[in-house]
């Protein structure tokens, strides 16, 4: 991020090498991206908690604020005004603990007070360079605090970070917040990124003298209706206790300050169920298969995904590198958005093409599926079996537009 630029769009902004970014993201265990449809809702509060959680367990744990205009972790993690340093190609991140590493937007702008006014390509651009260029080292888990809604940052986000992902939603009780997360949940189903569960924040107060619970809202069982409406787990409730927003100001913890034990021991509940809807997706995808689309033109790559020939679909097992099966498709006559619809029929759930426009991937990330453009021109096998292997080098997508 140059340091002399008003931090409005730049289209010139370098993107992040796919290569690099896959290496990177293959040194992380799980991804843990925290959403909500709705802001105000406690998920930074959530996100910053589990990873101070996590890292006191003794895994090493990353802490990634994709929050552009409005970050809040440096703050909530004690790390306001604080920059970081290093090479243009290397993002040093900022230590918590011996366990636990943050990296924001705002160690990267010199002036805490100036608005960043960026949009969609330049964010996708920024995100894919915080996930590919921050030094993580090996980590055992990355939590991801996303801004609310279902907009760019939480979408690059999803497509960028690759296997071992999933979402974990933070809504109230309140009608109006539960409606925004069912559209995030919705969000979430439309690019296949697994939702671990529900977590329910500030459902109810308990009074600090006769310690009677007060219900906030109306509807006081919104995120439990929503769980089962949704048939995803509901991982826990946690009341509205003043001392974490006060925490949350002062840069530290929930552990860190004084407050009930019941909020303490949801917390403990919380990261117990989580860790066992994480390792039940592990063995689940173990033997699952993977259907790859590859655009040809005589049996190569073709460069331009709108003149491709025929499309060899290869299907492969992710988990011992090899290509099971192969199939030569002819696509049917061209009509716009067709395609993506045609091609998830297959039951294909990425693409590795050429070039490729904008409008294009978006099509493909309605209809689920995962897009990877900048290829080299190659057979539809060497670049399949690059990708199960971590090789696959992408340069300029010749379509981005």
């Amino acid at each position: 991020m140059s340091s002399n630029s008003q931090h409005t769009e730049d289209h010139g902004h370098p993107k992040a090498d796919m290569h690099k970014l896959t290496r990177s993201m293959a040194m992380i265990g799980k991804k843990i991206l925290v959403l909500s449809g709705k802001g105000g809702v406690g998920k930074s509060t959530i996100a910053v908690n589990l990873a101070v959680e996590l890292a006191r367990q003794g895994n090493h744990v990353g802490l990634l604020d994709v929050d552009l205009h409005g970050p809040s972790i440096p703050r909530m993690t004690g790390l306001v005004q604080q920059k970081c340093f290093g090479l243009e190609d290397q993002i040093m991140p900022l230590e918590v603990s011996e366990n636990l590493k943050v990296m924001s937007i705002a160690f990267l702008i010199p002036d805490d007070t100036q608005a960043v006014i960026w949009r969609g390509p330049m964010k996708y651009a920024v995100i894919q360079k915080l996930l590919a260029d921050t030094v993580w080292g090996e980590l055992d888990y990355l939590v991801i605090d996303a801004p609310p809604g279902t907009g760019d940052e939480p979408l690059s986000a999803a497509q960028l970070v690759g296997g071992d992902a999933g979402a974990v939603i933070v809504t109230t009780p309140q009608k109006v917040a539960v409606e925004d997360v069912r559209r995030c949940i919705t969000f979430c189903q439309q690019v296949q990124l697994p939702v671990w569960g529900i977590v329910e924040n500030m459902a109810s107060l308990y009074c600090p003298h006769c310690n009677q619970e007060i219900k906030l809202f109306s509807d006081n069982s919104g995120g439990r209706e929503l769980a089962e409406e949704t048939g995803l787990e509901l991982l826990g409730s946690l009341p509205l206790e003043p001392e974490v927003a006060k925490s949350a100001d002062a840069g530290l913890a929930i552990r860190d300050c004084s407050i009930s034990p019941r909020i303490s021991q949801e917390m403990d509940n919380i990261i117990a169920q989580l860790k066992i809807k994480m390792n039940s997706a592990s063995k689940q995808g173990d033997s699952q298969v993977l259907k790859i689309a590859i655009p040809t033109v005589n049996g190569q790559l073709c460069m331009h995904f709108g003149h491709c020939e025929q499309f060899v679909v290869i299907t492969a097992d992710p988990q011992t590198k090899t290509i099971t099966g192969k199939d030569l498709l002819d696509p049917p006559a061209h009509e716009p958005g067709l395609l993506p619809k045609w091609i998830a029929q297959q039951g294909v759930e990425l693409v590795i093409a050429g070039g490729m426009g904008q409008r294009a991937q978006q099509l493909f990330t309605q209809n689920q599926i995962r897009v990877i453009a900048g290829a080299p021109a190659d057979s539809p096998e060497n670049l399949v079996t690059a990708y199960l292997n971590n090789t696959l080098q992408t340069g300029a997508n010749t379509c981005d537009h």
